[in-house]
């Protein structure tokens, strides 16, 4: 058999291959309609009842709970003459459910808002348009890559399974999610608004049996943590080796993006926390923050610096080639304050760069100053390899901590990282 045909036909097989494994896969997934008929059972305390609240045949809710039970491998009920019971395991999921329905169930009226159409009083019918994990998974994928055909093949599908998804998603919205552009497939205002429902909802699926291994005492799962630059140098580290050690089972994945977007993937569930300094804004009246301690700015240098070893004159920072954090950042802020307390301009970067790589390679290669927090770069200074000037910037102090949604349900793993990140910050003190 010649070469091309042998190839053509290894290809084939490991197509249809995966294939296989995506429907073995999709079998053994949450669906969303068998989360639906648990949570209402649950709600209702019998099979009967909620097949009326949800217009489906007692058979249909009971097969559903039967399946979800046989994918999670537990009993979500007790069984009896009067009713249906939850277990404590269907206790321990129904929050995370709800969770899940309720993001999903929340976008007709987020869509009605942008349509300007004033029904509110009008019960809504259950959107079963967005009852469907593989389509939302769809969307997502598009949201994030606006190219059907990336999608179709990070998904392994057609690029008619993606606009067959997408069709019957914008159906059901009653309004376009998406442009179609000669670049790609740019998200509406109402792609915009609804993105942030749908992967809450599907990172709440996702979590069901995380809590179910978590509430038998086995910690798995992902944690996904926005780190800012204050949180990499020891204290998030440290954290996650304390949690490692004593749960192997769990995977950790940081995210070093700006403030800006980690909000953003907060937002949407994407990312658990975020750790590193605090910030005063009235945009962010949707986040927790937890204060875990405070520090403040220092002039950094190499080692023989010709102004270390002696108090540094305010007129001295004049000349100083400067190393500093990007325009916009908070730090950046204080710093020109302190400045100008002292009675002296703004100073005026040669680099600017929060990165603590680049940062350091600066001050040892040359006679630059870093204006950097004081735990940032924090092993090189404990160790002697820079030196921080002495030089008192008045007014620097901020506060640095955890950001989380409000009245987000945190995945066991998640929590254990955090008392992880506050045991850390107990022993600092406790030195």
């Amino acid at each position: 058999m010649p070469k091309r045909q042998v190839l053509f036909k290894l290809k084939k097989l490991n197509k249809i291959t995966r294939r296989n494994m995506q429907k073995k896969n999709d079998r053994n997934s949450i669906k969303i309609m068998q989360i639906r008929a648990f949570c209402m059972t649950a709600e209702q305390g019998a099979a009967s009842l909620a097949a009326l609240n949800l217009f489906r045949t007692q058979s249909a809710i009971t097969r559903s709970i039967r399946d979800l039970e046989h994918t999670l491998a537990i009993s979500l009920f007790e069984r009896h003459a009067k009713g249906m019971l939850l277990t404590d395991l269907g206790n321990v999921i129904l929050p995370r459910a709800r969770s899940a329905m309720e993001e999903l169930t929340r976008i007709p009226a987020l869509l009605r808002r942008l349509q300007q159409r004033d029904d509110e009083g009008i019960e809504d019918l259950e959107p079963t348009w967005l009852f469907n994990e593989r389509r939302l998974q769809i969307f997502l994928s598009l949201y994030r890559q606006q190219h059907a055909l990336h999608v179709a093949q990070a998904l392994d599908i057609t690029q008619s399974a993606v606009s067959a998804a997408l069709k019957v998603l914008e159906k059901g919205a009653g309004m376009y999610l998406f442009h179609r552009t000669p670049k790609g497939m740019l998200p509406t205002p109402a792609g915009h608004e609804i993105a942030p429902c749908i992967s809450r909802a599907l990172n709440a699926l996702h979590h069901i049996p995380e809590e179910i291994t978590a509430h038998r005492g086995d910690l798995t799962g992902s944690v996904r943590v926005g780190a800012l630059p204050l949180s990499r140098a020891r204290l998030l580290p440290q954290a996650m080796i304390k949690l490692i050690s004593r749960h192997p089972g769990i995977k950790i994945v940081t995210n070093e993006s700006g403030f800006t977007a980690l909000i953003a993937e907060l937002r949407a569930g994407d990312i658990d926390f975020i750790i590193g300094a605090l910030r005063n804004e009235k945009m962010l009246l949707d986040i927790h923050s937890e204060i875990l301690f405070e520090e403040e700015l220092i002039l950094l240098a190499r080692p023989n610096h010709p102004l270390s070893d002696r108090r540094v004159k305010n007129q001295e920072l004049k000349d100083i080639q400067w190393v500093l954090p990007r325009n916009h950042a908070p730090s950046r802020h204080l710093l020109e304050v302190a400045f100008c307390k002292m009675g002296l301009a703004s100073p005026q970067p040669v680099v600017e760069s929060g990165d603590p790589a680049v940062v350091r390679a600066l001050l040892l290669g040359s006679d630059m100053v870093a204006a950097v927090s004081s735990h940032q770069l924090d092993f090189e200074v404990s160790e002697g390899i820079l030196i921080p000037l002495q030089v008192n910037l008045t007014g620097t102090r901020r506060e640095i901590g955890l950001m989380t949604r409000q009245k987000a349900l945190n995945s066991p793993a998640t929590d254990a990282l955090i008392n992880c990140v506050r045991e850390v910050i107990q022993s600092s003190n406790d030195k």
